[in-house]
């Protein structure tokens, strides 16, 4: 694929995953990043990406469309169209659509490029088998 400057939508790294559609509009596949990676993900009602931890990720997560059920660690909020929610490399955290219509955020997570697992899936184990 070649390297873009300019990404549409239709350009973008389309991932369906785990009842989400995730448009990797910045990404080592699409363009030439080297510290960034940016993620358009549409969240179904009722979908979400439940717990897990970048190890070598800093993650930002921002609300386009909709409202989320955002957790970092142990803390809940519930993020509406304009608000952030900032999560350093490590930490545990997940982000769940509550509402009856679609949300639309956008995760800017950096570097682009790591050695280990993009993310680890942690949802099975306590407390956040139980926590929500």
């Amino acid at each position: 694929m070649p390297k873009h400057r300019f990404i549409t939508t239709a350009e973008a790294l389309k991932e369906d995953f785990k009842g989400r559609t995730n448009y990797w509009l910045v990404h080592t596949e699409v363009c030439e990043a080297k510290d960034l990676q940016i993620c358009r993900a549409v969240l179904p009602a009722g979908e979400g990406h439940n717990f897990h931890t970048h190890p070598e990720l800093e993650e930002v997560i921002y609300v386009l469309e909709g409202e989320v059920e955002q957790w970092v660690e142990t803390e809940k909020r519930l993020l509406k169209v304009g608000e952030v929610a900032h999560i350093p490399k490590g930490m545990v955290h997940a982000t769940f659509n509550p509402s009856s219509k679609d949300a639309v955020i956008l995760a800017v997570l950096s570097p682009a490029a790591y050695a280990g697992p993009f993310a680890v899936d942690v949802s099975g184990e306590e407390p956040w088998k139980s926590i929500r």
